[in-house]
């Protein structure tokens, strides 16, 4: 503490002291300044009774079994008792003891810490005493058990006593063989202007602390706690890397910007997993919130607007059909397939709604098999048609012999064959990669929730056989286009739909990519209409 003050250093340190030094005199008698805000930790030791009135009525007459009692007298009065041996300490008294000195209260500081003293004696009599009854049975003295008496048998009676002291404490040792766990927490202080005092602020008992914030002082007029100089708390979003060789310093570095200090080593930073970020106090792993094609947005308003538009028409249409079902111009124009191309129209429009849904695995299914559905149950229509026409006329100009299979009931077997294909690839398709709803991460902040055929280009699975059958029909409708005119419907099929479908199924792929389940809807809705 001199060498704090000399080197101007006072006030500098805050000091945690052991028993060992910090509440005696020595240290803190004449270097208050320096050892003021000390806290420190003292095992807590209450008076044993009788001792001070025991001791203060010893004198060198009546203690001759303590063979040090006299240098103790001789030091404490500073003076040579009377026939006593010489010593390399009481050479330098030159004034003869009287023997009238008494002890008092007075001129005697007794140690605090006595209790310790007292009950360790008292555990080794307690533990002879259990361990006298056990083995010799009541007789007196050592038994012939008890010779030699084995350290190992006394540890096994000292580990089991329990008493209550001379201080009136219970005593006991725990299971790792240790005393009472009874400490004080004391604060050396200036309780007013130039007076500094030792001051109990808490207590330590069994594991439990109690600290009495409010009575802790550091420096006076001055409430607020020390800080380390060595090493400030590291922010929220930062882990420690100590300092080599020490363990109380270290310095603070940011983790990256979607890493989150490791909950249980502050001295690294974890990345947040994929669909998640760190949150504002970067304490924490938060999930980002799912992007998907929500029922109350725009697009899906617009999308479900114009599907149910549609719907409207086909059924008014396929009303209409249905009231001239028996007029020679529904029959004329091939009734049967003309329903199966409304239903399809009409699937189209209501797929709609299932793209508009939060992905679920149910509702990817029923998306991955009904867009190419839907799609092949139209064109497998025109392109029956389409077929039915042609093979007509071509056979006109060689025979007169009607060509096979263009009745109604043969019509709708191979449209029914034509959609039983893309029903066999869907099928497939579902058995050996079922649809599921995943969530997706285009980019490090982005959580999309989508179907997985939505992620790769494994969804052209659904739209490949629609396609085939779009080109297929096509070719068709470019060789009946100059049939006669009372038979123009195939022309009305090829200049109307399957180059206006072309060019849209150009677009599709494109829109699909870009837009997910909004480009299908729309582009499904445009051909359709």
């Amino acid at each position: 503490m001199r060498a704090v003050r000399r080197s101007n250093a006072t006030g500098s340190f805050s000091w945690i002291g052991s028993d060992g030094w910090s509440a005696r005199s020595l240290v803190s008698d004449g270097n208050e300044p320096e050892v003021e805000g000390t806290l420190s930790v003292q095992p807590q030791a209450n008076p044993v009774r009788g001792f001070e009135e025991y001791f203060l009525n010893l004198t060198v007459e009546n203690n001759r079994r303590n063979p040090w009692f006299v240098e103790f007298w001789e030091d404490h009065f500073h003076c040579r008792y009377p026939n006593s041996s010489r010593t390399p300490y009481n050479h330098k008294y030159k004034r003869a003891c009287t023997t009238k000195e008494r002890l008092s209260r007075h001129n005697t500081a007794f140690e605090g810490q006595l209790q310790f003293v007292s009950d360790a004696v008292l555990a080794f009599a307690h533990a002879f005493r259990e361990m006298h009854r056990e083995l010799c049975h009541g007789l007196p003295g050592l038994c012939e058990a008890m010779r030699p008496t084995s350290g190992h048998e006394v540890l096994k009676y000292l580990r089991k006593v329990s008493f209550q002291g001379l201080s009136g404490d219970k005593f006991r040792f725990d299971a790792n063989g240790d005393g009472p766990a009874r400490y004080n927490i004391i604060h050396f202080k200036q309780v007013r202007a130039g007076r500094y005092q030792w001051v109990r602020v808490g207590e330590y008992m069994e594991g439990e602390l109690i600290l009495n914030m409010s009575e802790i002082q550091f420096k006076l007029g001055q409430p607020q706690l020390p800080e380390s100089v060595c090493s400030l708390p590291c922010s929220q979003g930062q882990a420690k890397k100590y300092v080599e060789g020490e363990s109380c310093c270290w310095h603070c570095f940011n983790c990256t910007q979607y890493q989150v200090r490791h909950p249980l080593d502050e001295t690294q930073c974890v990345a947040c997993p994929q669909g998640t970020v760190p949150d504002h106090a970067r304490s924490r792993c938060q999930d980002i919130p799912e992007v998907f094609l929500r029922a109350t947005s725009g697009w899906a308003i617009g999308a479900m607007s114009l599907s149910a538009t549609g719907i409207l028409l086909t059924l008014f249409v396929g009303g209409v059909f249905l009231r001239h079902n028996d007029t020679p111009v529904v029959r004329a124009s091939g009734r049967e397939l003309s329903y199966v191309l409304l239903t399809g129209i009409l699937l189209c429009y209501c797929v709609t709604f299932a793209l508009v849904l939060r992905p679920t695995d149910a509702v990817c299914g029923v998306q991955r098999f009904g867009a190419g559905f839907c799609f092949a149950v139209v064109y497998a229509a025109l392109l029956t048609k389409t077929n039915r026409i042609a093979r007509i006329f071509n056979a006109g100009r060689r025979t007169a012999k009607r060509p096979s299979f263009i009745s109604p009931r043969s019509q709708l077997l191979i449209c029914s064959f034509l959609v039983g294909v893309q029903v066999l690839i869907n099928g497939v398709w579902i058995l050996v990669s079922p649809p599921r709803a995943v969530h997706h991460y285009p980019t490090r902040d982005d959580n999309h929730l989508v179907c997985s055929s939505h992620i790769d280009a494994s969804y052209m699975i659904a739209f490949g056989y629609p396609i085939l059958l779009i080109v297929v029909c096509t070719v068709y409708a470019v060789l009946t286009r100059k049939i006669p005119e009372a038979f123009n419907e195939s022309k009305y099929i090829g200049d109307f739909t399957m180059y206006t479908i072309c060019m849209i199924w150009l677009e599709l792929v494109s829109l699909y990519a870009s837009l997910s389940g909004v480009g299908l809807t729309l582009v499904g809705e445009g051909y359709c209409s």
